[in-house]
C-alpha cells in the first residue's frame, strides 16, 4: 500500500491540509483570510501569519476528519518551504515539523509552485515521462520543462515584472472593481468584446522573441491599460468597463499561450499541464482548448478548486518525492521566500 502523506500549505493567505495516498486524495481542509485582507486592497502579511497561527489545528482536524484517518495513520509529512510569504511559511514549516518530531515520521520541505502542477496527477492520472507546465498565479508566471515532477524541473522562462495574476488585480483596481481583482476582471470580460481595444503583447517582437523566447511580461500591458482608461477619463467619456477587461485579458491569454505552444513545438512535446489561481481564468482555459486541440497537445487544467492555493498540491508533491526515493528533508530546513524552481524538495 502507498504510504499515507500529510500535506501542509501556508504560503500566502490559504491554510491548507490534506491526506493523499498514492495519487489518491483521501480528504481535506481548507480556511481562507481573504476577508480579512479585502479592505486593504492586497495582502498584509502579518494578517496572513496570525490567520494562519490560529487556522491550522481547526483545518488539520477537519481534513484527518475529512479522510477518516488519524495522525498515526500519517506514513510521512510535507510543507510548503517555498517560495511564499516568509511568516506565513514560517508557521506552516514550524506545525510540519513539530508533527514529525512528535510522530517520529520524515519530513518533506516541497516548493509550492511545483506543487500546483503535482496537483493535476491527483485528477488527471499519472503524467508522462516529459511534459511542459505553465504555472500561472498571482505571483508566479513560469514556464517549465518537467522530466520528473519530484527531481527533474527545469523553468525554461518566467515573468520578468508583474505575474498574469498581479496584473489582474491591478487592472481590477484600475477598474474600481473589488479585490482580488482577478475573478471579478474575468466575469466582467465575459461581457465585452476582446478585439475592441488593440493592447500591446509584452516581449513578442522578433528582437523580443531572439532574447526571451519564453518569459513573459505584463507591466507594459498594464500601463497600457492604465493610460486608456485615464484618457476616458480624461476626455469625459465613460469608461467601456466589460470591452477593457475583455481586451485586456485576452491580450495576457494570448501572450501566455503563443509562448507556450511555441515552446511544446519547438522542444517537440505533446503534453502541456497548467496550474495556478489564474489557470482559474476562463479565457485562457477557452484559448488553451482550442490552440493545443489545433497542435495536437494534450492539455491538462485542474478543477477551479485546485488552482487556487489547498494542501491537497502539497501532499501530491510529497507522495511523487517518496516515489522518486528522495531524502526526506533534514529537520534544520529553513523557509525560503525564492526557492527555485528546479528544487522540488528542500
Amino acid at each position: 500500500m502507498d504510504p499515507l502523506v500529510l500535506g501542509i500549505e501556508s504560503t500566502c493567505d490559504e491554510t491548507g491540509v490534506a491526506l493523499v495516498r498514492g495519487r489518491d486524495l483521501l480528504g481535506e481542509s481548507v480556511a481562507s483570510s481573504m476577508d480579512e485582507h479585502a479592505r486593504f486592497g492586497g495582502i498584509v502579511p502579518e494578517v496572513a501569519s496570525r490567520a494562519h497561527l490560529e487556522e491550522m489545528l481547526p483545518t488539520l482536524d477537519a481534513a484527518l476528519a475529512s479522510a477518516g484517518v488519524s495522525l498515526a495513520d500519517v506514513d510521512a509529512i510535507a510543507v510548503a518551504s517555498g517560495p511564499g510569504l516568509v511568516g506565513s511559511l514560517t508557521v506552516g514549516v514550524a506545525a510540519a515539523k513539530a508533527l514529525a518530531v512528535a510522530l517520529g515520521r520524515p519530513l518533506y520541505g516541497v516548493n509550492h509552485v511545483v506543487g500546483h502542477i503535482a496537483v493535476d496527477e491527483l485528477i488527471h492520472g499519472p503524467f508522462p515521462d516529459r511534459f511542459l507546465a505553465l504555472v500561472v498565479s498571482g505571483g508566479h508566471s513560469s514556464l517549465l520543462m518537467v522530466e520528473d515532477i519530484a527531481a527533474s524541473v527545469v523553468e525554461l522562462g518566467q515573468t520578468l515584472d508583474d505575474a498574469a495574476g498581479e496584473a489582474f488585480d491591478k487592472v481590477g483596481r484600475l477598474l474600481g472593481l473589488p479585490y482580488p481583482g482577478g475573478p471579478h476582471v474575468d466575469r466582467l470580460a465575459r461581457g465585452g468584446n476582446p478585439e475592441a481595444i488593440a493592447f500591446p503583447r509584452g516581449l513578442s517582437t522578433p528582437k523580443d522573441l531572439v532574447r526571451h523566447p519564453y518569459d513573459f511580461s505584463f507591466s507594459g500591458l498594464k500601463t497600457a491599460v492604465a493610460r486608456y482608461v485615464e484618457a476616458c477619463e480624461d476626455g469625459g467619456r465613460d469608461v467601456p468597463r466589460e470591452d477593457v477587461a475583455a481586451s485586456f485579458a485576452a491580450a495576457v491569454a494570448d501572450v501566455l499561450m503563443t509562448k507556450t505552444i511555441r515552446a511544446c513545438r519547438e522542444l517537440g512535446i505533446q503534453t502541456l499541464v497548467i496550474g495556478g489561481g489564474f489557470s482559474a481564468n476562463s479565457q485562457l482555459r477557452e484559448l488553451a482548448a482550442s490552440r493545443c486541440a489545433e497542435e495536437g497537445i494534450d492539455v491538462r487544467i485542474p478543477p477551479i478548486r485546485y488552482c487556487t492555493d489547498n494542501g491537497a498540491m502539497i501532499a501530491a508533491l510529497g507522495s511523487a518525492a517518496l516515489r522518486a526515493g528522495l531524502p526526506r528533508s533534514d529537520l534544520g530546513f529553513g523557509v525560503d521566500s525564492a526557492l527555485p524552481l528546479d528544487r522540488a524538495v528542500a
